[in-house]
């Protein structure tokens, strides 16, 4: 999703680079001051939103009016170099935990973390948990445990190959050079 513009300056219809997911922008930045959540994604195109811009300002100026600003999996990233971070414990997807500290955020090895009005996220399935866990936070846990049962969302993963920790040594030493967001951050941030 390289070509997904997350700060648009117009109404349209944006697309990822391989034409199979689009998304209706209906409002842009400067239409929302003030959310009741912001949720920043990661993953393919997170290393393009590392520089300070629009995103960053927007981010940094709607800080102090959402109820909770979250992040699953590398969008922690985005949220710490926008510096909204700096001082608080976070974690993101366990191949760019380490890059947290280079803004000033103490990461944490965990799926979800919450410190003050902030929520983070692991990964893509920790953000699942993060979700739930905001629900029930927001709304009570019988709503959070109602759209637990809703989505059927009781894993039972087929291997044990969740997080570096319980995963075979050779799967560990495979996955990092599929791991485009974290080789691409790590590239642009080398000589800082």
């Amino acid at each position: 999703m390289r070509e997904l513009d997350v700060s648009p300056t117009e109404y349209r219809r944006l697309r990822n680079d391989l034409r199979s997911l689009s998304i209706n922008v209906v409002a842009r930045l400067a239409d929302v001051p003030n959310p009741d959540v912001v949720i920043v994604g990661g993953g393919p195109g997170q290393a393009e939103q590392m520089s300070d811009g629009s995103l960053h300002e927007w981010l940094r100026a709607v800080d102090r009016t959402p109820a909770w600003t979250a992040s699953v999996c590398t969008g922690t990233l985005i949220l710490a170099a926008a510096g909204v971070l700096e001082g608080r414990r976070a974690t993101t997807h366990w191949g760019a935990l380490e890059h947290l500290a280079e803004f000033g955020v103490t990461p944490a090895n965990e799926r979800v973390v919450i410190d003050g009005h902030y929520a983070t996220a692991a990964g893509v399935s920790a953000g699942i948990d993060m979700a739930l866990t905001l629900a029930g936070l927001i709304a009570g846990g019988d709503v959070a445990q109602a759209l637990q049962l809703l989505i059927e969302y009781a894993p039972e993963p087929p291997y044990n190959s969740g997080s570096p920790d319980s995963a075979p040594a050779e799967v560990v030493h495979a996955v990092p050079a599929r791991l485009t967001c974290c080789r691409t951050w790590g590239a642009r941030t080398a000589g800082r």
